[in-house]
């Protein structure tokens, strides 16, 4: 078995939504980034680049590199997750906590799930998204850009 922890982190900026889990939220602000900014799939690619020791996603997507310029991060996702499964190794279960004071996250939140589950192979029952405030502290409660954190277990494939 083998364990990842991923973060990722974007400001917020000119826009009328946010992708999160692949999923498209209205919002009064974008986030900025080189990609489309889902921090929710940015975080889990970490995981399981890290669980497997291949480095970080700014490693294998530079934002120096135009081919990922506005890419859709579900794409990185995939990418990330055959790196894995070329490993001999398959998800066993994600845990997934987005920062964020706005926007609301419960009534997206199976939507991402569901995202994840199909991007990843697996039922919707290996993967657990939450989202929480900080009370108004730091970058993420004064609203400035959201944060998310994931932890995946990888298990051989049998």
């Amino acid at each position: 078995m083998r364990i990842g922890h991923g973060f990722d982190v974007h400001r917020f900026g000119p826009g009328d939504h946010v992708m999160l889990g692949g999923v498209r939220i209205a919002h009064s602000a974008g986030l900025i980034a080189h990609s489309d900014g889902d921090v929710v799939l940015h975080a889990l690619c970490d995981a399981l680049l890290g669980a497997c020791a291949l480095g970080d996603i700014g490693r294998h997507f530079p934002d120096t590199d135009p081919r990922w310029r506005g890419v859709d991060s579900r794409q990185l996702l995939g990418h990330c997750y055959a790196l894995v499964r070329e490993q001999g190794l398959q998800l066993a279960n994600a845990d997934i906590t987005v920062l964020a004071e706005a926007p609301r996250l419960a009534r997206h939140a199976p939507a991402m799930v569901a995202n994840i589950a199909a991007d990843l192979d697996c039922l919707e029952s290996q993967i657990n998204l939450k989202a929480t405030t900080t009370e108004k502290l730091g970058f993420v409660g004064r609203e400035e850009g959201i944060a998310t954190h994931a932890v995946v277990l990888l298990e051989r494939i049998s």
